[in-house]
C-alpha cells in the first residue's frame, strides 16, 4: 500500500514563504519521480515542480525562481519551499509519486500514479 501525506501549508501574506513536505511510505524502497502539483478552485491540476530520484528537477515557468523542490531519499520525503509568495499561488498543493516500486509482505509491487490528500496553501494580498 502506498500512502502519501501532505503537510506544511497554510495562509501567509503576499512575500512570504513556506515550506510544503510529502512523506512517502517507508515500505517503498525505488521512486522514479516525486513531485508537487497544485489545483485552485475551477481550474485543471497543474504541475509545479518534480525531481527525479538522480536528483534533476523540472519547474513550471510560473515558480521559477521561487520554488526549490528537494528530497530526502532516506526518508522517502519531497519537500517544496515555496518563497515570495503570490496570491496566484493560492491552490490545494497535492503531492505526487510516479513509478514506484515497494515491499508488501515479501512481494514487490509497482505503483504508477499516486496522490496525497493535498494541503491547502493561501496567500493573501
Amino acid at each position: 500500500q502506498v500512502q502519501l501525506v501532505e503537510s506544511g501549508g497554510g495562509s501567509v501574506q503576499a512575500g512570504g514563504s513556506l515550506r510544503l513536505s510529502c512523506a512517502a511510505s517507508r515500505s517503498i524502497f525505488s521512486i522514479n519521480t516525486m513531485g508537487w502539483y497544485r489545483q485552485a478552485p475551477g481550474n485543471q491540476r497543474e504541475l509545479v515542480a518534480t525531481i527525479t530520484s538522480g536528483g534533476s528537477t523540472n519547474y513550471a515557468d510560473s515558480v521559477k525562481g521561487r520554488f526549490t523542490i528537494s528530497k530526502d531519499g532516506s526518508k522517502n520525503t519531497v519537500y517544496l519551499q515555496m518563497n515570495s509568495l503570490k496570491p496566484e499561488d493560492t491552490a490545494v498543493y497535492y503531492c505526487n509519486v510516479d513509478r514506484a516500486r515497494y515491499w508488501s509482505g515479501t512481494s514487490v509491487r509497482d505503483v504508477y500514479d499516486a496522490w496525497g490528500q493535498g494541503t491547502q496553501v493561501t496567500v493573501s494580498s
